[in-house]
């Protein structure tokens, strides 16, 4: 495979010590695919503020001793740092401006980091469902900035690859690495079309908040099996509506604002298409309502959230006439 360039600056953000605890996993054939991959991926990044995302990391307070809790709801660095006590207000201000925080929440040296999305509170909905992470090599696809993977960590996973090609959301990643350690997790600046095919190896791969964003929904349910060993779990969370097994919601242009959503299946269609897909025990563990308490707008992302999709008088149904969201989480077995 042909090396690709990094440009100046970049190289922060390349994981080498991680790639070299994949070699001791069932990865070790498809680590130089990997990491070559996510440099081309840096090396074509061209979004105007990369070169001061890098600064700010560059600018981030020395850690002698990063550590983490990860059992926390609020994911926080460990009581012994090595950081100066005089530093949370310059932490604070280099993080703000790495906004939006989309995921979280984060304590960084007493810093809250309040993102837009409770995190915590779908993670305590999705844990107590699967099969236990200890030992396990787990992938979480679309991960942004790392907040579950840190959880997954801290459920015991042996190791855990997320992937978004997102390039602020690796930089926020990086960012909680300085302050939590470099542990046996990381985000790749990768799309899932951008692993190799019927890898076939992970133990545990987690989907949340995908499958609606894919025009074709059974592709990607596909694309899942195949990088599960067999016998491994698919973890699916995705938007779902009210109906019978037919029943499907198609938006005709924008759902709760979102132009790309594609397909909202019924709980019974997408246990269907799981089925149809070759998965097997397949299970419904969770069926929620999103509240504009679980996502909102807050000084870590200033934006409009939630609240704004939804119709004022009947927040039901969101600003376009259609259901509000409510979201599925499945687990289903590979073949």
């Amino acid at each position: 495979m042909p090396e690709f360039r990094l440009l100046p600056g970049l190289e922060i953000l390349i994981q080498d010590d991680f790639y070299q605890r994949l070699t001791q996993s069932p990865l070790a054939p498809w680590v130089d695919v990997l990491r070559q991959r996510s440099i081309r991926r840096l090396t074509r990044a061209m979004h105007g503020n990369l070169a001061g995302w890098i600064e700010i990391l560059r600018s981030l307070p020395k850690v002698s001793n990063p550590s983490a809790d990860l059992r926390s709801p609020m994911v926080r660095t460990g009581a012994t740092t090595g950081c100066p006590a005089a530093t949370p207000q310059r932490i604070r201000e280099l993080l703000l401006r790495l906004h939006p925080w989309r995921k979280g929440p984060f304590l960084i040296q007493g810093v809250h980091v309040d993102s837009e999305w409770r995190s915590d509170w779908k993670w305590a909905r999705v844990e107590p469902n699967i099969t236990p992470l200890d030992g396990r090599l787990v992938l979480d696809i679309g991960c942004g900035n790392g907040y579950y993977a840190w959880r997954m960590l801290g459920a015991g996973a042996a190791v855990v690859l997320g992937i978004d090609p997102g390039i602020l959301n690796n930089v926020q990643f990086h960012a909680l690495q300085h302050f939590l350690g470099r542990q046996a997790v990381a985000v790749l600046p990768l799309a899932a079309g951008d692993l190799p095919p019927g890898l076939r190896c992970f133990d545990t791969v987690f989907s949340m908040g995908i499958l609606y964003h894919r025009r074709s929904p059974m592709d990607h349910l596909l694309a899942l099996r195949d990088l599960l060993r067999p016998g491994g779990e698919l973890v699916l969370e995705t938007l779902v509506i009210t109906g019978d097994a037919n029943q499907v919601l198609v938006p005709q242009v924008r759902y709760a604002k979102m132009r790309n959503v594609w397909f909202l299946p019924s709980c019974d269609a997408l246990h269907g298409w799981l089925k149809r897909c070759g998965f097997r025990a397949i299970e419904l563990c969770d069926r929620t309502i999103t509240t504009v308490e679980e996502q909102r707008s807050t000084e870590w992302m200033r934006f409009h959230s939630l609240r704004d999709f939804l119709q004022a008088g009947n927040p039901s149904l969101t600003v376009e006439g259609l259901p509000a969201p409510e979201r599925a989480i499945f687990t289903a077995r590979s073949p």
